[in-house]
Order: C-alpha cells, then sequence, then structure tokens
C-alpha cells in the first residue's frame, strides 16, 4: 500500500492495485481527512441558485474553500454563503469566466448554471442551447486554458426522456423529449471529448427532483415552476390554488410520478463526487415515487392547511413516470440519503417558506 499526493487535484489517496473493490471505500475515508486538514478550492458556477447555493453551504461546512461565479440572472445575491468568494460574472463572457478561474485558483469546478424549464424550453431552444451548451464551451475552454482538470456537473435525468424502465439506472439509452434535456445531453457528449484530448475528468450528477431546503437557504425561483414550492404558496396564501398538470396518465391515479430528493442530500453527492478517481455518470434519486396528488396531500399533512387543487391538461414533454436507481453512487462512493420520506423534505421546505413568505425579497 502506498500513500500518494495527487498535484491534478490536490487530495490524498492510496494505491491498491490488488484490491480494486477496496478503493471507493478508503476514497470516502480519505476525502473526510482531507476536509479536516481544510479541503480544497472549488469554483462553483451558478452558487447564487437554489441546488447550487446550499452545495456551496455544504462544502464550506466540510471544510472546502469556495468561490462562487453567477451573474444573478436567477439566482439571488443573499443566497450566497458570506462565507465562499463571490464573482458576479457571465458564462457567456469566455475573458471574463478565464479571468475569474484564474484569479480563483480551483481544484475543481461545480457547474450549476443552466436555463432549465422544460416548457419553457419547448417554445425557445436557442436559450437553452446557448446557455446550458454554448456557454458550457466556455466554461470548459477556460478550464483548459487555466489548467483545471476537474468537474463535477449538473446534469438531469430529462435526458433520458420516457424511460424504458424504471427505476431507472445510468444505462439507459439518452432520449431526451425537450431542447432542455438535449442541452444536457450534449454537453455530456462535450465532456467526454473534452476529457479525451485535455484530460478533464468529470462526474455527472443527473438530478431528479430536487426539494426542500436547509435552515439558511432555500427555494425561490422566479417564476416558481416546481411543484412543492408552489403547493405551499398555496398554504401561505399566497396563491388561491395549485394547479395539476395532466390526470390521465397511466399512474395510480392518473398524475405524474416523480422521485424527490433532499437538497442537503443531493448537495452531499457533490461533494463525494469530489473524491472519483475517473469520469463517470450518476443517477441521484431516492428510488420512490410519488404522484402529484400524493405530494399535495403530503403537504396538507405537514402544514395541517386545506390546499384547493385543480386541474389542466398535460404539458409538452412530460413523461408519466421518473424514479431513479441510485445503486450505483451508493455503491461506488458511499452516498446514502438522510431524508428518505416525502413528510421530511416537505417539512424542511414549510420551515424555509414561513420563515421567508417572500423569499429572498424580504
Amino acid at each position: 500500500m502506498v500513500l500518494l499526493w495527487s498535484l491534478d487535484v490536490g487530495i490524498w489517496s492510496f494505491r491498491l492495485p490488488r484490491h480494486p473493490p477496496l478503493a471507493p471505500r478508503l476514497a470516502f475515508d480519505i476525502t473526510a481527512a482531507v476536509s479536516i486538514l481544510g479541503g480544497m478550492k472549488i469554483f462553483v458556477c451558478g452558487g447564487a441558485g437554489y441546488i447550487g447555493s446550499i452545495c456551496v453551504e455544504e462544502l464550506l461546512n466540510a471544510g472546502h474553500e469556495v468561490t462562487v461565479f453567477d451573474n444573478l440572472s436567477k439566482g439571488h445575491r443573499d443566497a450566497v454563503d458570506p462565507r465562499a468568494g463571490f464573482v458576479n460574472g457571465d458564462l457567456g463572457d469566455l475573458e471574463q469566466t478565464r479571468q475569474a478561474l484564474r484569479a480563483a485558483g480551483p481544484d475543481a469546478v461545480m457547474h450549476f448554471a443552466a436555463a432549465s424549464l422544460v416548457p419553457e424550453s419547448m417554445l425557445h431552444p436557442s436559450k437553452y442551447f446557448r446557455n446550458n451548451v454554448a456557454n458550457g464551451i466556455n466554461l470548459l475552454d477556460a478550464m483548459v486554458d487555466c489548467g483545471v482538470k476537474r468537474l463535477v456537473f449538473s446534469s438531469t435525468c430529462a435526458l433520458f426522456g420516457t424511460p424504458e424502465r424504471v427505476p431507472m439506472t445510468e444505462e439507459l439509452p439518452v432520449r431526451p423529449l425537450s431542447p432542455y434535456g438535449q442541452s444536457k445531453a450534449m454537453f455530456e457528449q462535450m465532456l467526454r471529448w473534452y476529457e479525451q484530448i485535455h484530460g478533464i475528468q468529470y462526474v455527472n450528477l443527473r438530478y431528479f427532483n430536487a426539494a426542500g431546503a436547509s435552515q439558511r437557504f432555500g427555494e425561490d425561483h422566479r417564476p416558481e415552476t416546481h411543484l412543492i414550492p408552489n403547493v405551499l404558496a398555496v398554504a401561505l396564501g399566497k396563491k388561491e390554488q395549485v394547479e395539476i398538470y395532466g390526470t390521465d396518465y397511466m399512474t395510480p391515479d392518473g398524475t405524474c410520478v416523480r422521485d424527490y430528493i433532499h437538497i442537503v442530500d443531493l448537495a452531499a453527492a457533490h461533494i463525494l463526487a469530489l473524491q472519483s478517481r475517473q469520469s463517470v455518470s450518476y443517477n441521484l434519486g431516492s428510488g420512490d415515487g410519488y404522484t402529484v396528488k400524493q405530494v399535495v396531500e403530503a403537504c396538507r399533512r405537514v402544514t395541517g392547511l386545506p390546499i384547493p387543487a385543480v386541474e389542466r391538461p398535460r404539458r409538452p414533454g412530460d413523461p408519466p413516470k421518473l424514479v431513479a436507481s441510485s445503486k450505483k453512487i451508493a455503491s461506488e462512493l458511499g452516498w446514502k440519503p438522510k431524508f428518505q420520506k416525502l413528510t421530511d423534505i416537505v417539512a424542511s421546505a414549510w420551515a424555509w417558506h414561513r420563515a421567508h413568505p417572500n423569499g429572498y425579497g424580504g
């Protein structure tokens, strides 16, 4: 057994050529030790958004040094943990991106910055290919220029389209049903070539439905399209009713089935991804699915309030059922969600929204 210091990523690792099955578990322990010693420098694109902000918080809690790069077009300055450095910048500007990356001198990049609304992408595909693909090329080129070799990418289950089977594994064919899903799939494809040609190692984390909140940071999209905050907005008296899109799917109650994962569990997966020794893709979900009507009922139970709901026609681009198998990341990186119950996820979101009824606006 040989202890090595890796100059390209700045962490300790063990070389165990005769016992490869033990490597992931030992790599996790080593990453924990590095956190105690001060951790890594992480450059977070989109760190003022919902998922990015809580990942930044958890990175800092784990002892890492973080620089947030965000143009605040969708994110909020108040959502950036004050312990992090902040650069108001846009990935559409290659030189600005390059300068910020060089100044931060990171060991790795986490990339959350993207347009992410499926229905909008069906109306304005150019916005999605420009933001998610063209701007992504700028980030990759800046990484090449600055010698940054590690990337954790915020991908999506939307690249699978309507899956052949559920729970969904990483081996399913990529068949997106929307420009949004296609744009994420295209960036994943580009990463393969940037690894082969430029040596950039990547981890694609394919989200299902992120939900919930930490004590300090929560969900404040404008407009808000995610189900749980929209249901809770009715409980807060900010909306008259929640709208359910599609009740004729082949599901237990006719509404779409989705896999909800707590945002803090999602952040934990990003931190674990930093210790991956190879380029890889992981699905992130709980393995359990809930219908839209079940989510509404869970919100009613948590809040103790009546929440009127009305039924609307299907939205284009919505698959009937998306549920993840996360066995791969559990086996290889030791990831295990702490929030297993939908009511626990909803309760954390409800606590944050009650404390911030106007989101980050007051």
